[in-house]
């Protein structure tokens, strides 16, 4: 049986995505978020081909470019120490109707909450969720008192998600080992558009154009013993930053100079959720697979989600909920998988290993440059709106 009305948890990209897509499919929508305004917090994203493919299908790519979106043309791979170049992914390779972007997070946020509010999807800002329970019809209590009922609640409040241990119990996350600093500087380097990956031992720093190429957002991981925070709000100094890249030459070293306030984010391992799905609830985005940022596929993932728990719910038929997790569970996985590979590759430290490595990818992009992008195939050409039980339509 279809669903008449639903509530979104969370106000990022995975819930502003999932209450327009299931507004489109006649659902009455509304969504809870804890902060009293969209703020404009994080920092950059890269919206490759499969998340794309959502947005596009909602009518939104023309807004993404309307709002200072980069169109990508490389992912390239640079040593650390003067920035030589050691491989090169040429985006430009990807199927025609294949793009890739990078766009600030704060961006895609107002992209997507004008589309909600084009829905009609009902937006309460402010509102502390307190906790979800599942049931035949499923609860949301306010921290205020207040309560909200619907026939689906969507937990897309991410990594410290309310839902999650409900369905699933103690997360069990732990330290990685590896810290991210996160900043944005002006573009003063004439960075082409393109996502430079800067490889040094046991840290990396990648850096890529925003809002028109106007600003260059820098994401920068290292390995350390010490405990960090999870969350990208927390401030650090500079010098800290600075201080794990201190070898870092070249332009990379001259944008990490350029640093004046960074936030020092601790990776933190967690399991992909077991359980998605209970009476009515629905984990989807960091609530259910949180990922390293090794591939860029947070965001993507939960806009894949987003369409998926929208499409089978407007359908409605047999264990529609079931079928959600069943189709994105393999997937998540895999990329999760796929994104946890990149750290060892991206830390190599100085000998033959890394020597070896690098010649591999030096020859691989000079010899056979088809082959790197035919490589990420399985992830950027899957479309989850073309899925025979994805279609559009409202």
């Amino acid at each position: 049986m279809n669903i008449s009305n639903a509530i979104v948890v969370g106000g990022g990209i995975g819930g502003l995505a999932a209450a327009t897509a299931l507004a489109r499919k006649r659902v009455a929508v509304t969504l809870i978020e804890r902060a009293p305004a969209f703020e404009e917090i994080g920092a950059g994203l890269q919206i490759s081909p499969n998340g794309l493919a959502v947005l596009r299908t909602l009518g939104l790519e023309h807004r993404l470019k309307a709002k200072g979106a980069v169109a990508a043309r490389a992912v390239v791979l640079r040593d650390h120490a003067q920035g030589a170049q050691v491989a090169r992914l040429d985006l430009r390779r990807l199927r025609p109707d294949q793009h890739y972007y990078f766009m600030h997070r704060a961006d895609l946020v107002d992209v997507l909450a004008e589309a909600a509010k084009r829905e009609n999807v009902t937006i309460e800002l402010g509102a502390q969720v307190a906790s979800i329970r599942p049931g035949a019809v499923p609860q949301v209590q306010l921290a205020d008192g207040g309560t909200r009922r619907a026939e689906l609640v969507v937990a897309a409040d991410g990594i410290h998600s309310v839902a999650r241990p409900v369905l699933n119990g103690p997360d069990n996350a732990r330290f990685s080992g590896q810290v991210a600093w996160r900043a944005v500087v002006p573009n003063t380097f004439d960075h082409p558009p393109e996502a430079h990956v800067h490889m040094g031992p046991g840290c990396h720093l990648v850096s890529y154009p925003l809002r028109g190429g106007a600003l260059v957002n820098l994401v920068g991981v290292s390995e350390r013993a010490e405990w960090a925070e999870e969350g990208w709000h927390h401030a650090d100094d500079p010098e800290h930053m600075r201080g794990a890249f201190e070898g870092f030459g070249g332009v990379a070293g001259d944008m990490i100079a350029a640093v004046r306030n960074v936030t020092l984010w601790g990776l933190h391992l967690h399991p992909v959720a077991g359980t998605w799905v209970q009476d009515g609830v629905a984990l989807m985005g960091d609530a259910a697979h949180p990922t390293l940022p090794f591939l860029a596929q947070g965001a993507n993932l939960a806009l894949e989600d987003a369409w998926c728990l929208a499409a089978l719910a407007a359908e409605g038929e047999g264990d529609w909920l079931t079928a959600y997790q069943a189709r994105r569970l393999p997937r998540a996985r895999r990329v999760i998988a796929a994104a946890a590979r990149n750290a060892w590759r991206y830390h190599l430290r100085p000998g033959p290993a890394r020597a070896v490595a690098h010649l591999g990818l030096r020859t691989l992009s000079r010899l056979a440059p088809g082959r790197l992008v035919g490589a990420y195939d399985w992830l950027y050409g899957h479309d989850v709106t073309r899925d025979k039980a994805h279609k559009a339509g409202r």
